[in-house]
């Protein structure tokens, strides 16, 4: 079979096609098809070694497939059984994979398998950042950064279901109808206005309740700026950069704010979360109450140029790679 692995960390011509053994599944896994996997930021990071693997790896941690079998001790996933799953290190960027079974969600017969391997990470990420970091309610107001990427888009439908206006930046005018389509009621060309200032003229000078910040060191200044007293800066990426250090002290200046740093691996461990989450992820996506804006695909061959796209910040919506 073909994957693309990473024998040094480097910049995304670390990335390298190669053949491979199929895998056998040990016990507690099971061997997946790869219809389509994800390609995220977390990817960058494990490929660059700012979040170090050991070496060499396959790229990619979300997916969805057809189980081909499975191996001892697997009570769950069979053979037939479509499948997705998110969080789980070199198991996108190949043809076939070896993952957790515990890892498997069912994935809705109505659900096309590219769609739900692009609707995994993204998709529970937004769900965790509504519902369990900062529970959003009816009549607030938040911030979301770089409203029209792929978790942007998803945050921005959540929250607009839940009754809370969305403020989002945007880097061009077409991403602010692409965000504005999805449930961002402002859009905000942060590159050609001072960020805070505009969140506050269009909240009346009180300030938003939440930000979600996934971009980091570009706006999370401006983010802090943009709260209320005792507002939430969620930050959960950091696209741009890591964020320096920030002195407590200065939570307390602005009203005392609140900072969380979160990850999806630490709001779906526990079986019984993953399998909320993404069933409620999923379910959403295959009804069409929650809509997963497949941005780009890419072969196996050209995962460099995936990366390259990424990184770049003109895409929109969800990359995936297509084995």
């Amino acid at each position: 079979m073909r994957a693309v692995i990473v024998e040094q960390p480097g910049g995304p011509e670390a990335l390298t096609l190669v053949e491979r053994d199929t895998p056998s599944p040990g016990p507690g896994e099971a061997l997946v098809r790869v219809a389509a996997g994800g390609v995220n930021f977390i990817d960058v990071y494990q490929r660059s070694g700012a979040y170090p693997l050991p070496l060499p790896f396959v790229g990619g941690n979300e997916g969805a497939g057809t189980v081909v079998e499975v191996g001892e001790d697997v009570t769950g996933p069979a053979a037939g059984d479509r499948v997705a799953w998110a969080m789980v290190p070199g198991t996108g960027y190949a043809e076939e994979v070896l993952v957790p079974a515990a890892r498997l969600v069912p994935v809705p017969d109505a659900l096309d398998l590219e769609v739900a391997a692009g609707s995994m990470l993204q998709g529970m990420t937004a769900h965790y950042l509504v519902n369990s970091t900062f529970e959003a309610r009816e009549g607030q107001t938040a911030l979301i950064t770089a409203a029209a990427g792929g978790v942007g888009l998803l945050l921005s439908q959540l929250l607009r279901d839940k009754g809370v206006r969305v403020i989002g930046t945007v880097g061009s005018p077409d991403k602010a109808e692409l965000a504005r389509a999805n449930g961002c009621s402002d859009p905000v060309l942060y590159r050609e206005l001072d960020l805070a200032a505009e969140v506050h003229r269009l909240t009346d000078g009180h300030g938003v309740h939440v930000v979600y910040d996934g971009v980091g060191k570009d706006t999370f200044d401006a983010g802090l700026d943009s709260l209320r007293p005792r507002g939430t800066m969620v930050l959960f990426g950091a696209a741009s950069g890591p964020v320096p250090p920030v002195d407590p002290q200065t939570l307390n200046q602005a009203g005392s704010l609140y900072l969380t740093r979160p990850s999806l691996a630490h709001y779906g461990t526990e079986r019984e979360e993953l399998l909320w989450r993404a069933g409620e992820v999923l379910g959403a996506v295959a009804d069409g109450s929650l809509t997963v804006r497949i941005g780009d695909r890419y072969p196996l061959a050209e995962a460099r140029r995936a990366h390259e796209d990424l990184e770049a910040g003109g895409t929109t919506g969800k990359l995936i790679i297509v084995p």
